[in-house]
């Protein structure tokens, strides 16, 4: 009797752990993204992984959380930020999957065209290198600045040559530029924040900026030292052929084709 009560304490501390094994901590933010991965998760634990998912507001904890292995794997940064981000602050980070390319827009609340928009107008803008450089790109494609030798990812406003309109430029986390669209006159930020917020359309913006560009996808990443992990992995195939995934990616970006892409399509 004790033998077999000893057997089946073993077998109780074995199941345990294999239970503990298939619980991750994902990372994300509010919105698409977010709800995407909850979306996920749930069909996840259908498969036997338990998923918390923890909901960032800000584009830099997130990341110190993922390095100090807080949380196991984060969704909400594509990998021109992520690179930018291990530069600075040496994480050792390891992007493991594609998810979704989101496009970027011009948005405002007060003018209808570039026509409209006067002199010396407010714009509202990404305060990280990144974003706010393919946020220059778009102002410079839609005519309203020139950047030195032509503009890159990583353009600041210092390499603006040419502003004829005299911009002013507020430089915001950009998770939140959304929420300045009422005060300045152009706020450049992504689409599915701003459906996010219900204040405004976020198929309304005055011009996009493509969704070619397969480098701003966002992706999977984990601590470098778990990149092989078999459950993270997982959970990231469980997220991309998940028809729940898909249909909240599509409600969440409007229903709006333009505005975003599946790239783990087309690899």
């Amino acid at each position: 009797m004790k033998i077999s009560t000893k057997i089946g304490l073993a077998f109780l501390t074995l199941a345990s752990l294999a239970m503990a094994a298939d619980k991750i901590r994902v990372g994300s933010v509010p919105g698409a993204y977010g709800d995407s991965i909850e979306a996920a998760a749930k069909e996840a634990k259908k498969q036997g992984i338990e998923v918390e998912v923890v909901e960032f507001t800000d584009w830099t904890t997130i990341n110190v959380a993922t390095d100090k292995g807080d949380i196991d794997l984060n969704y909400y940064q594509h990998e021109p930020f992520l690179n930018n981000a291990i530069e600075k602050n040496g994480y050792k980070l390891t992007p493991i999957g594609w998810g979704v390319l989101a496009n970027i827009g011009l948005y405002s609340n007060k003018h209808k065209s570039f026509d409209t928009i006067p002199n010396k107008a407010k714009v509202a803008i990404a305060n990280d290198p990144v974003n706010q450089g393919r946020g220059l790109l778009l102002l410079q494609k839609a005519g309203l600045i020139k950047l030195k030798d032509s503009g890159h990812d990583k353009s600041t406003l210092d390499d603006i040559t040419d502003n004829p309109k005299k911009l002013s430029f507020t430089e915001v986390e950009g998770v939140q530029v959304v929420r300045t669209i009422s005060e300045v006159d152009i706020a450049i930020t992504f689409p599915h924040f701003v459906a996010a917020s219900g204040q405004y359309d976020p198929s309304g913006g005055l011009i996009w900026g493509g969704i070619e560009d397969k480098k701003y996808t966002i992706r999977f990443v984990v601590p470098t030292a778990k990149k092989d992990d078999p459950v993270l992995h997982k959970f990231v195939k469980i997220y991309q052929t998940s028809e729940a995934v898909r249909e909240t990616l599509k409600k969440g970006f409007n229903n709006d084709p333009r505005l975003y892409t599946l790239t783990w399509l087309n690899q």
